[in-house]
């Protein structure tokens, strides 16, 4: 079917089908994310309902070294934030790429019923 697209038409069709791979790709990135997030949340809590002398251990790598609860409470803090920040940046991406797919999306529409006469839609216009 490819063979039979005009040279335009192809090149839509292959530009979705890059940004159905990015788009693949940043929801992948959110949901580790997200649950990295949920993760680093529910020790933040945790670590709020223990007694602040309690002995604590951080894992480097395969080690786990001592700390102090402000330290742990502070770097998980930081990890939160962090993380928020990072779940926030790949929405807005996810928004953009799914906007900038259902433009392509319909460009290539108009393309193949204006260049085809009758080919009629690809699919669903969607709102």
């Amino acid at each position: 079917m490819q063979g039979s697209l005009p040279p335009e038409a192809q090149e839509k069709l292959e530009e979705l089908q890059n940004l159905q791979e990015t788009a693949q790709n940043v929801s992948e990135q959110k949901q580790s994310s997200e649950s990295a997030l949920n993760e680093a949340q529910t020790a933040l809590t945790t670590l709020e309902e223990i007694d602040g002398d309690s002995k604590m251990y951080r894992e480097v790598g395969e080690l786990l070294i001592e700390t102090d609860y402000e330290s742990a409470k502070d770097d998980l803090e930081e990890k939160v934030e962090s993380l928020e920040v990072r779940v926030e940046q790949l929405t807005k991406q996810e928004t953009r790429v799914q906007e900038k797919f259902e433009s392509l999306q319909e460009e290539l529409q108009q393309m193949l019923q204006g260049g085809a006469g009758g080919a009629g839609p690809m699919g669903p216009g969607g709102a």
